[in-house]
């Protein structure tokens, strides 16, 4: 009988397909992956690739930024179920009425939110891009920055801005806790603390590094000078930390209650099986409506421009 993997590799090689994961995805869809990262460089990827189709193991913003990005691709998810707790917490609607009240405001969106929302907005981020787009807005703009607000409020810290917060937050990030880390931190004397900037203020501040998830990642490849590393993220990225450092110790950071460890309900949905399936039957495609997709274009383009170092134009109200 034909294995899954060999299913996957047929089907992939019949639709000329690539198969993009995110780090939070687990081990085994990540080892079969044809690119893994974080959501920028996967939308990079997604938009640099020639293959017809793509398969984004991840969650379906993610997704949707790739055909935003190529409308004329096939993009395919394993389970149109894989949704985005930030994405759940500012509905269309809601996120509108908050745009609204500053219409004189630049609004900057983190790309962990629908189609929809980025159509309503002026320039996405990611975290790993985020200081870089906002140090290009002009300094006498108030940002509106959402749905995340804990990275929200990190970047406004650190960046000395004045800016407006979305109150979204992440089902996963907000869930560790503080006085669990502080107690692990005593345990563990020698580990240096990363955290990603959706975790709560209380977790950061115990933090030695704060940043995305390839900035933990590269972290923990480039610091060999450190034997042990607690990480306040997902656990899916520990899979590419332990291929890095494998004489590590690596834990993730204490949740509240007695969860054992911290992951995304969302991204442990993707399966080979499901993969297998997607690839076999070119469903289910994401796709996304050609009004919303054409206003929901700029914000990633302006994004992308930045990120490579181009000049953009910013808008002087939002009609």
């Amino acid at each position: 009988m034909e294995s899954t993997l060999t299913k996957i590799q047929r089907f992939k090689k019949q639709h000329d397909a690539a198969i993009l994961a995110h780090y939070y995805e687990s081990g085994e869809i990540q080892d079969l992956a044809d690119f893994v990262g974080d959501s920028l460089y996967l939308a990079q990827m997604g938009a640099k690739l020639d293959n017809p189709t793509i398969l984004l193991a991840g969650v379906i913003f993610m997704a949707e930024s790739v055909k935003l990005l190529s409308p004329k691709k096939t993009v395919l998810v394993p389970d149109l179920n894989a949704g985005c707790s930030l994405v759940d917490h500012s509905p269309y609607d809601k996120y509108l009425a908050w745009r609204k009240q500053h219409p004189e405001a630049i609004a900057v969106t983190y790309v962990n939110s629908s189609a929809a929302v980025k159509s309503i907005t002026d320039v996405c981020v990611t975290s790993s891009n985020a200081e870089k787009i906002i140090n290009a807005i002009p300094k006498d703009r108030l940002i509106l920055f959402g749905p995340d607000r804990n990275l929200g409020a990190y970047l406004e810290k650190k960046l000395n801005r004045n800016m407006v917060l979305y109150p979204g937050s992440c089902e996963v990030h907000v869930l560790f806790s503080a006085k669990r880390l502080f107690e692990l931190k005593e345990t563990h004397p020698q580990a240096r603390v990363l955290a990603h900037p959706e975790c709560d203020e209380a977790v950061l501040r115990q933090a030695d590094v704060i940043g995305s998830t390839s900035r933990l990642l590269d972290e923990v490849k480039s610091n060999t000078r450190v034997s042990a590393f607690i990480v306040a993220t997902e656990d899916g990225i520990f899979h590419q930390m332990r291929r890095a450092r494998p004489e590590a110790l690596l834990i993730q950071a204490p949740a509240e209650g007695s969860c054992a460890c911290n992951r995304c309900p969302y991204m442990k949905l993707n399966t080979l099986e499901k993969i297998a399936h997607a690839l076999e039957t070119l469903t289910p495609a994401v796709d996304v409506s050609l009004d919303i997709a054409e206003r929901a274009r700029l914000p990633l383009d302006r994004m992308m421009a930045i990120t490579d170092g181009k000049a953009v134009t910013w808008p002087v109200c939002f009609y």
